[in-house]
């Protein structure tokens, strides 16, 4: 087997409409938004989507050495130490990989928040919440002012969200978020508790802690009634409630509590650059870095990344090995794989997730 996994797109059910330029990239002859807007890249992390339990999604699925399909966690599972390596002296778990996807809203999402780490551990019983970051690719050309919300601006009580939720007052919760305009290269990073929603007309990279954990208090959006039991994690709205952030991210704060300017690493004389997008000072859960590359970029990392190309081609190569690189493809490097080279005369940009420092 290469030492480069490359990933096939992964398709997942969403209770939202979108997709259209996930089909474009994948080359299909009448892109069309539908519910399956994300494509999960390389995830070790199984959808939860109620009312479709008979269905398995969100393992990706890749050829083993015999050339057999297997799901890609099962292949990790092989060679951990090598797939994976160390952390802090001990061997990384599953629970490191962070879960990346391509999402293409074609509508607004849902009103919803997400668990932190602590939470999910002290009162689910599970390893991971869900801080995630986002990472602005595209947005359409019928859009004419892309956007997110991201924490209350004019937080509500307790009581007060509670009877907005009970009642779906939607336009009085949309009340408690101002419109954070986005463009292409705009990065985010969303901490868990904190409440939010995906404007229409965006492609981004989505990073984050691999769960499905999801507090959706909007509950119909295109037609779609999400069930009851998927609206609180299948909890009640008490405990749905502990979730939310309620602390204000005023207007002139919303900058510097979700927007992450580049930091940049290394640069040469030939024009390759490596940024940090997302580091250890804004979250533990990953690690978010850029590799723009013109000519030649010799590259050392001791831990594993997920790739997406976002820009250009090129290929990379470790030692005699020589893998192409497209625009809109996905792979995974080992943390085995200390060293490679990056090269693209026309120029590539490269998208590099890490797992966190915890």
């Amino acid at each position: 087997m290469n030492q480069i996994i490359k990933f096939t797109a992964n398709r997942v059910w969403r209770t939202y409409q979108g997709g259209k330029l996930l089909d474009t990239i994948e080359g299909k002859e009448t892109p069309e938004d539908s519910s399956f807007p994300e494509d999960w890249i390389g995830s070790t992390v199984q959808a939860r989507n109620v009312g479709r339990e008979h269905v398995t999604e969100g393992l990706a699925m890749v050829k083993d050495d015999d050339g057999q399909s297997v799901p890609f966690r099962d292949l990790l599972k092989r060679d951990q130490q090598y797939f994976l390596g160390n952390a802090n002296g001990s061997p990384r778990s599953l629970d490191d990989i962070p879960l990346v996807k391509y999402l293409d809203s074609a509508t607004r999402l849902h009103f919803q928040a997400h668990p932190t780490r602590a939470f999910a551990q002290e009162r689910l019983g599970l390893p991971r919440g869900k801080t995630e970051a986002y990472v602005i690719l595209e947005t359409r050309d019928d859009v004419s002012d892309p956007y997110i919300y991201a924490g209350f601006q004019r937080p509500p009580s307790r009581e007060q969200l509670k009877e907005w939720i009970e009642t779906q007052d939607i336009e009085s919760i949309e009340s408690c978020f101002d419109r954070i305009p986005v463009k292409p290269g705009d990065v985010f990073l969303l901490p868990g508790g904190r409440p939010h929603a995906l404007g229409e007309g965006i492609l981004m990279l989505e990073i984050m802690e691999p769960s499905d954990l999801a507090v959706r208090f909007e509950f119909e959006r295109c037609g779609y009634v999400i069930p009851e039991q998927a609206r609180f994690m299948d909890r009640g709205i008490e405990m749905a409630l502990d979730v939310f952030n309620f602390e204000p991210i005023p207007a002139d704060k919303v900058d510097a509590e979700f927007r992450c300017p580049p930091k940049v690493l290394t640069t040469d004389e030939q024009g390759n650059c490596l940024e940090e997008l997302i580091g250890a000072d804004k979250t533990s859960c990953f690690t978010v870095k850029r590799a723009s590359v013109n000519g030649s970029f010799v590259r050392n990392e001791e831990a594993f990344f997920y790739g997406v190309v976002t820009e250009g081609s090129g290929t990379l190569r470790i030692g005699d090995e020589v893998t192409q690189l497209n625009r809109w493809e996905r792979f995974f490097c080992p943390a085995g794989v200390s060293n490679f080279q990056y090269e693209s005369q026309s120029g590539m940009s490269i998208l590099e997730c890490y797992p966190g420092n915890t």
